[in-house]
């Protein structure tokens, strides 16, 4: 039985969305995140990095979103439905995989970090600095770097209905995250295609599956 450590509000949707569009058996042991939203010391019990998603198959444990993904689809797609055939979306499915969390999220990581900084757990004191720190780095270089990402890869919707190729594949799943994600943090105008991508993803019976069994999915720091 596969068995998904899932922390609230993480990473760890798009491996229940994985498991579903699968069509797998698994069990969900669920945590909450802490009010500092950082995950609670548990997870370390079942990985010394104690973050989520963690998945146990057998006995093997695995962390990582892309290679959790990577190898559910290995394991278990054998008719790759959802790793492309063609050469060329191939490298496009590689590309995503890597890109969503080596490119894209740190960025979104930063912002939401930015974000914070006139707020609480800052000292009131310096709240005031942090704020006009933040601010500016935001101004000056984050949300520019933000706008070449988001209109990189709306010009790739334009012309792909999913990421690698005409269906559904990790790329895609791997790639939820961050989309919600800028989506909700860029501040970033006129994205019909990433748009239409995400809304495509929230019809789809396996999403809507996924919201029963993992809860709602907010993006922290969303708004």
């Amino acid at each position: 039985m596969l068995t998904v450590h899932h922390l609230n509000q993480s990473r760890s949707q798009r491996v229940i969305w994985a498991l579903e569009e699968l069509s797998l058996s698994y069990e969900i042991v669920h945590y909450q995140r802490e009010k500092n939203m950082l995950a609670p010391a548990s997870l370390k019990k079942v990985h010394p990095l104690g973050k989520s998603p963690v998945v146990e198959d057998n006995g093997l444990i695995l962390a990582e979103s892309g290679a959790i993904l990577e190898y559910l689809q290995e394991t278990y797609d054998t008719e790759s439905r959802f790793k492309p055939l063609d050469p060329a979306h191939k490298v496009q499915y590689r590309f995503w995989l890597h890109y969503a969390e080596g490119s894209l999220m740190p960025l979104l990581l930063m912002k939401l970090i930015f974000a914070s900084l006139g707020k609480p757990p800052i000292p009131f004191g310096l709240r005031a600095l942090g704020s006009v720190l933040g601010q500016g780095v935001q101004k000056t270089w984050l949300n520019r770097q933000l706008e070449t990402h988001a209109r990189y890869i709306e010009s790739h919707l334009a012309e792909n209905s999913w990421f690698a190729g005409d269906a559904l594949s990790m790329a895609d799943i791997q790639m939820s995250f961050p989309i919600f994600a800028l989506l909700a943090r860029g501040g970033i105008e006129n994205l019909p295609h990433i748009q239409a991508w995400k809304e495509k993803i929230e019809m789809r019976p396996g999403w809507q599956r996924t919201l029963e069994q993992g809860g709602p999915f907010n993006i922290p720091g969303e708004g």
